[in-house]
């Protein structure tokens, strides 16, 4: 295999990447490390850590048409979700004046197309904007929450705007034979009213009331990218029921209950198969709950907990992903955090629950990332449901092929990027509600509020297609990963006591 250049995107020359190449140690520690001679030759990153092209063009767009000198704007994809940014930034820098932090919204143009606007996607883009001397905090809450737009979603933005779809305000609706309509957007859409025949905003000939032909597809993927052929097919004309059966799709896999590697046709009317959903009683893809990324699955459970059970301090157990600890310790009260995850830990942990300490939720990893170290799942069941308290537990590394961890949480996260999708260049997460739980009415009355569905629709389509061959593919890393410990034990300078593979004899399990 060709070494793929410092900074490139893996695999090569994917326009919406989730890995890049840092191909030696040395360029590792030099990323780690800000120096200057990797950042230079970074074309792309993991999307919460790098921003992505798109997003800039966006942000540096918005800037252009409504801000400030030295300002600099952040994209989200919801007002709510904008509001808790400037919540954020006004937090961690109190001495923020009223008028220094502002909200611009874009909003689809309802003089284009009205008649579509029901049954197609459209983008709707928030903005924070604020003195750039504080980016490095909206940066902060952008990485540590997830909640971005992703850059599929800054595409379509922009390109939306760009062509006038996406204006400034409040929705307006539309209203024929008007010539006294407001225009906004860019200068030069501000000349007159936009006509509806002039406003036809698609790139194709596709009625986007079509259903979704998939043996097209199956076809043409071979000979081109998936991501021309939903341009070529739909356009700027994304069919919103195409995007539900997607999403659909992939809450059935998530569930278990749909194993089969089938086409989204034939996903989305094959029968469940309630022997594999978890095999936990009274669970459904109606449990399952998608988000843009997996930290916005963590940061959105959190909040979910806060808005249901009040604002106590988390547990954090065991060492986790960095951005997991930092949500616990940056909204809310705060967290107590066990580092090592060990039975001593527990043993700490039980005496402050004795003395009456009160926790919200335990948040932890199973296996942990990096570590691959496993809690007592059991043990801290029994102390949740003796002291009052959630549990919440990260499949990510594991992932629910192989680890069953749902009887004993009461909600499970992960991220869908890594491998369930399995192709490197989509991001997704999913919160899992587990109806045996004593807190599942509670959290679900509360989502019926809080919950907002953000996951960008391009998004959407590419994790159901990635994901339908994901039990096979566990099936040849589980293979793989097996063979690779075995030469490691093997090797004359091995210490099979040091390797952390779940499979090994329990001496040498962590």
């Amino acid at each position: 295999m060709p070494l793929i250049e410092l900074g490139q995107s893996i695999p090569e020359d994917t326009a919406h990447a989730v890995s890049v190449s840092l191909p030696t140690w040395k360029s590792n520690v030099g990323y780690e490390e800000g120096e200057e001679w990797v950042l230079s030759k970074m074309k792309t990153g993991y999307p919460r850590f790098y921003i992505h092209d798109n997003i800039v063009r966006l942000a540096d767009t918005i800037i252009a048409h409504y801000g400030k000198a030295g300002e600099r704007a952040v994209a989200f994809p919801s007002s709510s979700v904008a509001s808790r940014c400037v919540d954020f930034l006004r937090c961690q820098v109190p001495s923020l004046g009223k008028d220094e932090v502002r909200i611009v919204e874009l909003v689809p143009n309802a003089r284009l197309n009205s008649e579509k606007m029901n049954v197609q996607v459209s983008a709707k883009i928030c903005a924070v904007l604020f003195p750039g001397l504080w980016f490095k905090v909206a940066k902060a809450f952008w990485q540590h929450s997830g909640e971005g737009v992703s850059s599929r979603q800054a595409e379509f933005a922009h390109r939306a705007y760009e062509e006038g779809a996406l204006v400034e305000g409040t929705l307006v609706p539309a209203e024929a034979n008007n010539n006294n309509r407001i225009c906004k957007g860019p200068r030069r859409y501000q000349k007159g009213p936009l006509t509806d025949k002039a406003a036809s905003y698609s790139t194709t000939n596709a009625s986007s009331t079509q259903s979704y032909p998939e043996s097209e597809a199956n076809s043409l993927l071979e000979g081109q990218e998936y991501s021309q052929f939903i341009e070529e097919r739909f356009g700027r004309n994304l069919d919103l029921s195409f995007v539900r059966n997607a999403k659909l799709a992939v809450r059935r896999r998530i569930t278990g209950s749909l194993t089969a590697d089938v086409d989204l046709n034939e996903a989305v009317n094959m029968p469940g198969d309630a022997e594999k959903s978890r095999r936990v009683m009274g669970f459904s893809e109606d449990d399952v709950y998608l988000y843009p990324t997996g930290m916005s699955s963590i940061f959105n459970t959190h909040r979910t907990l806060m808005a249901a059970c009040g604002p106590l301090k988390s547990i954090c157990f065991g060492f986790p992903y960095i951005d997991t600890l930092k949500i616990l310790q940056k909204w809310g009260p705060g967290c107590l955090f066990y580092g090592h995850g060990s039975s001593q830990d527990l043993d700490d942990l039980e005496k402050r629950l004795e003395r009456g300490d009160r926790y919200l939720a335990l948040f932890c990893e199973f296996p942990s990332n990096p570590l691959l170290k496993s809690p007592d799942l059991k043990r801290i069941r029994l102390l949740a449901d003796r002291y009052q308290f959630a549990v919440v537990v990260d499949e990510t590394v594991g992932n629910f092929i192989n680890v069953h961890v749902l009887p004993f949480a009461d909600a499970v996260v992960s991220s869908l990027t890594k491998v369930f999708s399995g192709d490197s260049n989509v991001m997704g997460g999913s919160c899992v509600l587990n109806p045996r739980s004593q807190y599942y009415k509670l959290l679900k009355d509360t989502l019926v509020a809080e919950y907002e569905d953000n996951y960008w629709a391009e998004d959407a389509i590419f994790m159901e297609r990635n994901s339908r061959d994901f039990i096979s593919r566990i099936d040849r890393i589980n293979i793989n990963a097996e063979a690779i410990c075995d030469a490691l034990k093997a090797h004359p300078r091995g210490k099979p006591e040091s390797l952390r593979y779940r499979a090994l004899p329990s001496s040498a399990k962590s």
